[in-house]
């Protein structure tokens, strides 16, 4: 299974942004199909935003317009760029990849409250 190792969560203010990156242990330009998922307590795990191999980015209505999704193949990194940012984006943010098995980083606080 690939490591992944997300960076970049914290404290935003409603309308702020943020941006998380995730960084693999290998070489992502192979991997089709990463992403980004979220979850708050007593929910379960939400999708949030994916992006192929091919740089085509999917996103849930609840963020679309408001986050995007990129790769850079480079640096074997993900990123999800977070505008306008909500209370209710609060969530412990999870990059995703889908090797054939699945591989979930450790996650990254994300917190919008004023």
């Amino acid at each position: 299974q690939v490591k992944l190792v997300e960076s970049g969560g914290g404290l935003a203010q409603p309308g702020w942004s943020l941006r998380l990156s995730c960084s693999a242990s290998e070489k992502i330009s192979g991997i089709a199909d990463m992403g980004w998922w979220r979850q708050t307590p007593g929910k379960q795990r939400e999708w949030v935003a994916s992006i192929s191999n091919t740089y085509f980015p999917e996103y849930s209505d609840v963020v679309k317009g408001r986050f995007i999704v990129f790769r850079d193949n480079s640096q074997n990194t993900i990123h999800l760029q977070m505008n306008d940012l909500k209370p209710e984006d609060t969530a412990v943010y999870y990059c995703r990849a889908n090797t054939g098995s699945i591989s979930w980083g450790q996650g990254t606080q994300v917190t919008v409250s004023s």
